[in-house]
């Protein structure tokens, strides 16, 4: 084998655990376990990631640069954002599934979640309710946390039937990713436990504090969209202001990004479009209503949530032929401006702020400019 495709295979190995850092694809994690030594040395030197590699599956433990950032959420099946009791919900499944047989019952685990959380005055009653459950249990098994042998979550959903699954416990054991076990944690505050949690050791010399600043960069550039100037404290802006240039080749050489430097930040864009979970432009409504909705904000800078909600308003009687039932119904441009916000933020094209939505320098590559008209 080539050089050449050597740095192929091992970029697509990096790539494959970027997308999915808790990896079971076969084909993919066969080019992980190959190339395990080299990312391993890569992840530690320019992350701090530690990766986990066995037969079955391969575990990147990721630290996110922002534990507040809330516009990436567990979605469900349609793609909907799991909400506060979903995630809960979640949580207490984990745990139940810690203390389980090697085979339980979506049924069985319905009753231990409910046990367990008494206090939080569950019930499985109705079907919406039960619908939690089943998005939980199917995100576990996107996870490959359980395993299908029979039945389906749509007959319990209706009552009629119940599903078994196969408990898979290596990959239970490498779902969390803090520094620290739980159990250790003494604070009581949600927001100082999570601070406990995700704490990384203090640097107090020169070099590692050089090293944390690059390694805080370097996850940013590749779990964010794009990285803003304005948002680094004063020692990362200029650490990377020095080693820009370097901090960059590292990252491209490895991942096959290609940075995309402005004035305002820097974005690793990726060629072959994959090294994403959120696209724009993106077919259908939705993905029209956010293209429409982005231009909107790259023209005018910034505007009222009632601004834009009149202007999804309008936009879905113009394209209501081409767009899906039930746009014109009152009140369903509140849905559409929801999901088209919560795909701008996320890409960091805009933010909100109590009724004002803002757009941020990247969304200017989406402004239109003024038709023009050639002489004949």
């Amino acid at each position: 084998m080539t050089p050449e495709e050597e740095l192929a295979q091992c970029q697509a190995a990096l790539r494959a655990l970027l997308m999915s850092p808790l990896l079971r694809d076969p084909e993919k994690l066969v080019l992980v376990r190959r190339h395990a030594a080299e990312l391993r040395d890569w992840l530690t030197r320019e992350t701090g990631w530690r990766l986990v590699v066995d037969s079955e599956s391969a575990r990147l433990f990721k630290a996110v640069p922002d534990t507040l950032d809330a516009t990436r959420p567990a979605l469900g099946r349609a793609g909907e954002p799991f909400g506060r009791r979903r995630y809960v919900v979640l949580c207490l499944a984990l745990s139940v599934l810690e203390r389980a047989d090697a085979q339980t019952t979506l049924g069985r685990l319905a009753e231990e979640v409910l046990d367990a959380g008494t206090e939080h005055a569950f019930t499985l009653g109705s079907r919406a309710e039960r619908g939690d459950l089943v998005a939980v249990v199917r995100t576990l098994l996107g996870w490959g946390v359980l395993d299908r042998v029979s039945g389906d979550e749509e007959a319990y959903l209706a009552e009629t039937g119940d599903v078994l699954y196969d408990v898979r416990r290596k990959v239970l054991a490498g779902l969390l990713t803090g520094l620290r076990g739980p159990s250790t944690i003494t604070a009581e505050s949600f927001d100082e436990r999570l601070a406990e949690l995700t704490a990384e050791p203090y640097a107090d010399t020169d070099d590692l504090r050089n090293q944390a600043i690059r390694r805080r960069l370097t996850r940013w550039l590749l779990d964010d969209p794009v990285l803003y100037f304005k948002d680094l404290a004063a020692d990362e802006l200029a650490y990377l202001t020095s080693q820009r240039h370097a901090v960059i080749r590292r990252i491209e050489q490895a991942t096959g990004l290609v940075a995309e430097v402005r004035a305002e930040g820097i974005a690793m864009v990726d060629p072959d479009d994959e090294l994403t979970d959120v696209r724009l432009p993106e077919q259908r409504t939705d993905g029209h209503v956010t293209l429409l909705v982005a231009e909107r904000l790259a023209a005018l800078g910034s505007a009222s949530t009632e601004e834009l909600r009149a202007f999804v308003r309008q936009a879905a009687a113009e394209h209501t032929s081409f767009w899906r039932k039930g746009v014109t119904d009152p009140g369903a441009e509140d849905g559409l401006l929801a999901v088209a916000l919560g795909k701008l933020t996320a890409l960091r094209l805009a933010y909100v702020e109590g009724n004002r939505v803002t757009g941020l320098p990247a969304i200017s590559r989406y402004a239109l400019d003024p038709p023009t008209v050639k002489g004949t």
